[in-house]
């Protein structure tokens, strides 16, 4: 067992990911091996990292695959990180969200491997409005899964109490602390889900005009009929034509804020913007945190969201 925790450690410095300050008592204490008993969980990002070390708690060593700063979508595997996935106990993904850590998990992941997504209740990204093309069809991601289920906080509850079944089918002797532990990201969750909810229930402005196709399932919580720059993934840009259109949306509908994001380029947003007449403003879809983020953890940064919204959707 040490040979195996030593070189865990050494995996966790190779790849700069140390698990982020901010996730509560639970995540304080994972991602420093201080016992060879613990579980070691790897997360495909941020938010998976998150639940993990609150579910988890102080039971757990919990990593990400993707460095603080990085582009989640992007992900690349050096050799390294597909061994620690064959060595991890738990390996905590979101099928189709990271293509090369899905081909990991399937070809080295074994039964360690856990799709998120099963506990998510995904749907298509077609719910929420797409640009049309230049022949007047729907872009490629009409009919794709959209996986940013996390921006749900009713959701990441869902896969935080399903993420607690896991460990203890790992760890039996616990079981009964992973339950309490999911309980209380639980009520942490709904307690965020009200707040949200309560202060997006009058806005003026009912269009949320977004970088790219990342915020379905907050609009589809909260009402609000979400329209993505760029599609599901940051890097599928729209043609100059569903530019112009985008442009002409927003003036329509009286939308007085278009969002950039982090971790994204935002000179597509801004174009829209510009074209439009109108301000823009920073939205966090949360899939990694950097040091400008706003806010230290996912709870904190949902706060942060839910301000600007308010502010750019003209909420009362």
């Amino acid at each position: 067992m040490s040979t195996r925790a030593a070189r865990w450690a050494a995996v966790l410095t190779a790849t700069s990911a140390a698990l982020l300050t901010g996730c509560g008592a639970a995540g304080d204490s994972a991602g420093t091996d201080g016992g060879t008993d613990r579980l070691t969980v790897l997360a495909g990002f941020y938010p998976l990292e998150w639940t993990a070390a609150r579910v988890g708690g102080d039971l757990v060593s919990v990593s990400s695959l993707t460095p603080p700063g990085a582009e989640a979508h992007d992900l690349e595997l050096a050799p390294r990180d597909v061994a620690a996935v064959s060595e991890a106990d738990l390996l905590v993904y979101l099928d189709g969200f990271q293509p090369a850590l899905d081909e990991a998990a399937g070809s080295e992941g074994g039964d360690s491997a856990w799709d998120a997504g099963q506990a998510a209740d995904l749907v298509e990204g077609g719910p929420h409005e797409h640009a049309e093309d230049e022949d007047g069809e729907h872009g490629e991601d009409e009919h794709a899964v959209d996986p940013h289920f996390w921006l749900d906080p009713t959701r990441l509850a869902s896969v935080g109490d399903a993420l607690a079944d896991r460990l203890a089918d790992l760890d039996p002797d616990n079981a009964a602390t992973y339950e309490e532990n999911a309980a209380a990201l639980r009520a942490d969750l709904e307690e965020l889900d009200g707040e949200i909810e309560t202060g997006l229930s009058n806005c003026a402005v009912s269009t949320l005009v977004t970088g790219h196709e990342a915020f379905g399932y907050l609009g589809d919580r909260y009402g609000l009929e979400v329209v993505g720059i760029s599609g599901l993934s940051p890097s599928q840009e729209p043609s100059p034509a569903q530019l112009a259109e985008l442009s002409t949306l927003v003036r329509e509908r009286g939308v007085t804020t278009v969002y950039t994001e982090t971790l994204v380029d935002p000179a597509v947003a801004e174009t829209v913007a510009e074209e439009a007449g109108v301000r823009t403003a920073v939205l966090d879809p949360i899939e990694g945190l950097t040091d400008e983020s706003d806010g230290e953890d996912y709870l904190q940064v949902m706060r942060a969201n839910l301000a600007t919204l308010q502010e750019g959707q003209s909420c009362a």
